[in-house]
């Protein structure tokens, strides 16, 4: 199956954004916060690529159970793993900094709960693994409508539990939703499903219809509306900070689409190898802030933590080092898995 160059040019885009918005503070000054809403678009477009490349190999595939076994038991081992690392990671710490070394460990696992671990993916300092279990739970419940041919039925259920979500994000001020909305119920399943239907040919010959510069035009729009909606609910109207709005549905949705239409775009770019690294580099970042958050604090330059260019040159620093990083894992990888089957 070729290769869609555009889906991981656009993942470059998708992660540079990802990394501003943990890097960057977003209420500081009215440009970093249009930046930030700005952003938001990129962990659905995650979504999406995923529940698409999943789709197409459930549509095309004879044996669809044993291709969502082998995926499902990729990411929960990606997950296991990395879990792993920042609860190490944070036990360093604490031993580094706590005054009662032996309480404040017992502290930290007795926050742990069974539900943050399965389904929510938090209580480490690696926030960012509950893309991973919000993925994993979407994909199981995507296959069960598939099997049971119903997926069709999953699209609008999945797009009301998204928008159900929003009430405990930036519509909180209309009315607030005492649940985490951050998982796969409200955000990952619907944006998977979403990915999945536009691996079904029918459906994408329904909406690949559209010209490249009406695609273009409409996703500077959408991109417009979502830093309006985000500012007016936050700004004027006093909301909570959204990770994602109404608005994000059609960009998301419109840029995907585009993807898919012009699939050489970014071909033999750099870039877009780095956007084939997307999810890796999403899984390592938040460390690397981390340490570069620590050694600023350890030179006692917290006064220009702030800085802009500062935090420019962090984004692109973090960027490089967590691309390297996880490639040379990957080779260490490759050539660990050689050696045992030489062995």
């Amino acid at each position: 199956m070729e290769r869609n160059n555009a889906i991981d040019f656009i993942k470059f885009f998708a992660i540079f954004s990802v990394v501003v918005i943990h890097v960057f503070p977003r209420d500081s000054q009215i440009g970093l916060f249009i930046l930030d809403n700005f952003s938001r678009f990129a962990v659905p477009f995650f979504f999406t690529a995923s529940g698409y490349l999943f789709g197409q190999k459930m549509i095309h595939k004879r044996d669809s159970f044993d291709y969502f076994k082998r995926y499902i038991i990729k990411i929960l081992k990606l997950y296991l793993c990395w879990l792993f690392f920042y609860m190490m990671y944070d036990v360093l710490i604490l031993y580094k900094d706590a005054a009662d070394v032996p309480k404040e460990f017992a502290q930290y696992i007795n926050h742990f709960s069974f539900l943050d671990l399965i389904y929510y993916g938090t209580g480490t300092s690696g926030y960012q693994l509950w893309f991973l279990t919000a993925l994993i739970w979407s994909v199981i419940i995507l296959f069960g409508f598939f099997k049971l041919k119903k997926a069709r039925l999953l699209l609008p259920i999945s797009l009301i539990f998204n928008l159900l979500g929003l009430f405990g994000q930036s519509y909180s001020v209309f009315y607030d939703l005492p649940l985490s909305t951050r998982d796969a119920l409200f955000i990952g399943l619907f944006y998977t499903t979403l990915g999945f239907f536009f691996a079904d040919d029918k459906f994408f010959k329904k909406s690949g219809a559209i010209t490249a510069k009406t695609n273009l035009s409409l996703i500077l729009i959408f991109f417009i509306i979502q830093v309006v909606e985000g500012y007016l609910l936050e700004k004027i109207l006093s909301g909570s900070h959204g990770e994602y709005f109404i608005s994000t549905i059609f960009l998301t949705a419109f840029l995907f689409l585009f993807a898919l239409n012009n699939k050489t775009l970014g071909k033999d770019l750099f870039i877009t190898k780095v956007g084939g690294r997307a999810l890796g580099i999403y899984i390592v970042h938040v460390v690397f802030i981390d340490i570069f958050d620590l050694i600023i604090s350890a030179l006692r330059l917290d006064h220009i933590s702030d800085n802009l260019l500062l935090k420019l040159f962090e984004t692109l620093l973090i960027i490089t080092m967590s691309y390297i990083s996880y490639d040379l894992l990957q080779y260490f990888k490759r050539r660990l898995s050689e050696l045992v089957k030489i062995s």
